[in-house]
């Protein structure tokens, strides 16, 4: 995924002010009513799509949507209802203990700190900073395998691991779009810049973008 140059200053402004215009108010697509049950559903969401996972909310949340409710259906009850989405043993267990240290530690609310946050089950850096952009409103970027790719191909913010490219994202996004940069890189990777036959034709940062192989992209 490497880039031959990193966009200028002015590139930068340019990208985002074309996702913006293409977008103006990019929202998630987990499907959620609080805070907790996006906590839920990012938790639920790792390593399995958006689609699948709301297609199991649908399910989950009618019967149990509160930390209190969750606990109740118990680890077992709830590997039945998520069990169509990968590691659905492990997320389970880990949803059932999130809601129980919730209960315990922080009067069934989702904290708004990240190191609250990182502590619960199943909850990482990327989900914390789902949680902390989403709900907090916090100018956080979750670096998952799109915004990874996006990041490097463009030559917005090339790095190495994810940790890096947050980094290195969070140092050059101009400041008026920082809080809606995680999901408008996010849907830019999911359904233009995919990772196998990326759609380049019809990509609005297109001429901005480092990526070699956009030409043959565009034209397959």
């Amino acid at each position: 995924m490497s880039t031959r140059r990193r966009l200028t200053p002015a590139e930068r402004i340019q990208f985002f002010e074309r996702l913006k215009a293409a977008n103006p108010k990019p929202e998630t697509e987990l499907e959620y009513t609080s805070p907790f049950e996006l906590l839920v559903a990012v938790i639920l969401s790792a390593q399995a799509t958006d689609v699948s996972v709301n297609r199991v909310t649908r399910r989950l949340f009618p019967l149990a949507h509160t930390p209190e409710a969750i606990v109740a259906l118990g680890e077992s009850s709830l590997r039945e209802i998520v069990q169509t989405i990968g590691l659905y043993r492990t997320k389970a267990h880990n949803v059932v203990a999130m809601a129980q240290i919730l209960i315990e530690q922080h009067a069934s609310k989702v904290p708004s700190e990240r190191h609250q946050l990182e502590a619960l089950p199943g909850v990482g850096r990327k989900t914390a900073n789902v949680i902390l952009n989403t709900i907090f409103g916090e100018p956080t970027v979750a670096v998952d395998t799109h915004i990874f790719r996006v990041a490097n191909r463009t030559g917005l913010a090339p790095g190495k691991d994810p940790l890096a490219v947050e980094t290195e994202l969070l140092k050059v996004i101009p400041t008026p779009y920082l809080q809606d940069a995680h999901h408008w890189l996010i849907l830019l990777g999911r359904y233009t810049c995919r990772a196998r036959q990326p759609l380049c034709g019809t990509c609005v940062v297109r001429e901005l973008c480092r990526f070699p192989g956009k030409s043959v992209a565009a034209a397959s």
